[in-house]
């Protein structure tokens, strides 16, 4: 079995950078016990706080994902620390997602594919990310997706044609669709067979109130956990083998075709 913590985090305005961190490395510490610790996306600068972007982004060995790496070290597991406003060597900002192993090395990085436009600032202050991978790990083959990526299956299907059992999703998913966040974690899991682990934000930011609601949900579409919409942790132990199950006996994705063209 693999235990996961899933820490859902607010991130006010009112709070400095580094103190948030040095909070959420209380939360990570409480944590311990968890094979793998999932974080949201962009809780250090606060997913709202755009006119901050550039002064608070980092590049990959910054405070950030080195403070992750620590935490991982120190707790001895695998640690998704969500995402954060990568500032990268071509000086271009990404929304980066980023997974480290118990050892404190970068195991997988993904930079956001799909940035939001509606109502936000991130499609217009942020690079779109273009690559996918998946990781091989003793846990399982993970992937990433971020928050809006829900909303777009093909990427999702060039995942499971990667090779990914398991596809962390961080995100900062407002309260008002929170209706879409159920709907497209479950289906999601559901129409590729995987392990759907999702880890969204809490609180308000810029006048948003956060959905969380964190979930996990298997291939069958059997939702294992769900949080509230408070920040803390949430416990869910799950069964990698169910992936393997489920797709040998309801072989969905055995049956595919590739267009109409050969029916």
């Amino acid at each position: 079995m693999l235990k996961v913590a899933l820490l859902q985090v607010a991130s006010p305005a009112t709070e400095a950078v580094a103190a948030r961190r040095d909070r959420v490395a209380q939360m990570v510490a409480a944590a311990k016990g968890a094979d793998l610790v999932v974080l949201p996306e962009l809780w250090g600068v606060g997913y709202f706080a755009f006119d901050h972007y550039r002064e608070l982004s980092e590049p990959m060995n910054g405070d950030t994902v080195t403070a992750g790496q620590e935490w991982a070290r120190q707790l001895g597991c695998y640690l998704h620390l969500g995402s954060f406003v990568e500032c990268g060597p071509d000086g271009r900002l990404y929304n980066t997602a980023v997974l480290i192993n118990p050892v404190g090395e970068i195991a997988h990085t993904y930079r956001k594919i799909h940035v939001f436009g509606y109502r936000s600032r991130e499609a217009e202050l942020l690079t779109p990310g273009s690559d996918i991978a998946v990781a091989d790990t003793p846990l399982g083959a993970f992937a990433a997706t971020t928050c809006y990526d829900l909303r777009f299956p093909e990427l999702w299907r060039a995942l499971i044609d990667a090779g990914a059992h398991i596809v962390i999703v961080p995100a900062a998913w407002p309260a008002a669709r929170i209706d879409h966040w159920r709907l497209f974690t479950s289906c999601r899991a559901v129409e590729e067979q995987i392990i759907l682990i999702s880890c969204n934000a809490v609180g308000e930011q810029n006048g948003i109130a956060l959905g969380g609601h964190s979930r996990i949900v298997d291939p069958w579409g059997v939702v294992l956990t769900e949080a509230g919409d408070s920040e803390g942790i949430t416990w869910c132990d799950v069964d990698p083998g169910v992936i393997a199950r489920v797709r040998d006996d309801f072989p969905v994705l055995r049956d595919r075709r590739l267009s109409l063209s050969e029916r």
